[in-house]
């Protein structure tokens, strides 16, 4: 609730909305949700929204006097050392196939600096991630670079280029990797997730047309199901993995090879926690490289 009653706070000092998203570094649309949560949670209406600029009810003048207090209160909890730096949850939304590849080792690492500090990993779609991270339910997530431009609150920034390769069933390693795409059943990796957008996008500027079978989103599990020989898949060889599963074989797309970006997305450096800054820097030490950072 604390994160909805900063946000209330906010709108009451700038007036608006969408003033106050631009403040704090949410979309007007998380903070409307945020205000709404708020009003569930507490059963009573805050805002006359009834002209163009929302103002408090009865209510929310109430809820306004409880909310500076319990923020005073909160803001001197935080100043106490061993509760500042010592304990807190890290939230960390994820890909799948980024969770195990990319973040074991800086979790591990910023786990022996802040012993205290628990840990929480999402894993979800990159779409929904983004969803998350705008409204503050995660302080970072780990995801392909998405094909559309992020929002100017997010800032971007790569940790690894992920080639594609085709894996192909150990018996059917012979031909041209072309060949097969145009012959064998074809494990698509999954046209929600944005890697297998790249993976649309390859076989379109390609022109070449595959005979769909599967469509699944985990990487793990396609590589199984090559491995069965139920067909051929175009998978980004990923940040940390040491080999395919028995019986694959990955073949290299020459001249015609393509990417997938894996980076971190969060709100800009001010916003954040010592703590959370310093497992994004563990990340971009173990994975990137620190000076390729970008606004999306």
């Amino acid at each position: 609730m604390l994160r909805e009653l900063k946000t209330f706070m906010a709108v009451v000092e700038h007036g608006t909305f969408s003033a106050a998203a631009a403040r704090i570094g949410l979309t007007q649309s998380a903070v409307s949700s945020q205000i709404q949560r708020l009003e569930e949670e507490l059963g009573v209406t805050l805002f006359d929204r009834s002209g163009r600029t929302p103002y408090l009810t009865k209510a929310g003048e109430e809820a306004l006097t409880l909310a500076e207090e319990m923020m005073g209160v909160y803001a001197r909890l935080l100043k106490q050392p061993s509760i500042a730096e010592n304990t807190g949850t890290l939230r960390v939304g994820a890909v799948a196939s980024a969770q195990e590849s990319v973040l074991a080792r800086p979790v591990a690492a910023f786990r022996e600096v802040f012993p205290a500090w628990r840990v929480q990993i999402v894993t979800s779609g990159g779409l929904s991630l983004l969803g998350q991270l705008d409204a503050g339910d995660i302080d970072l997530a780990v995801l392909s670079q998405p094909q559309f431009t992020l929002p100017a609150s997010f800032e971007w920034r790569r940790l690894a280029l992920e080639p594609f390769v085709l894996l192909v069933p150990e018996s059917m390693a012979g031909p041209r990797w072309r060949t097969l795409l145009q012959r064998a059943p074809f494990i698509r990796y999954a046209r929600s997730s944005f890697g297998g957008q790249l993976v649309e996008q390859f076989l379109s500027r390609e022109r070449i047309a595959v005979h769909d079978a599967i469509e699944i989103v985990d990487l793990h599990g396609i590589a199984q199901m090559v491995a069965s020989g139920a067909g051929v898949a175009l998978v980004p060889r990923t940040t940390g993995l040491r080999e395919w599963p028995p019986g694959v074989v990955s073949l290299d797309l020459g001249a015609h090879t393509f990417y997938r970006e894996i980076g971190v997305v969060q709100k800009p450096r001010h916003s954040r926690h010592l703590a959370i800054q310093r497992f994004v820097d563990e990340m971009i030490r173990v994975w990137g490289d620190p000076r390729d950072a970008s606004i999306g």
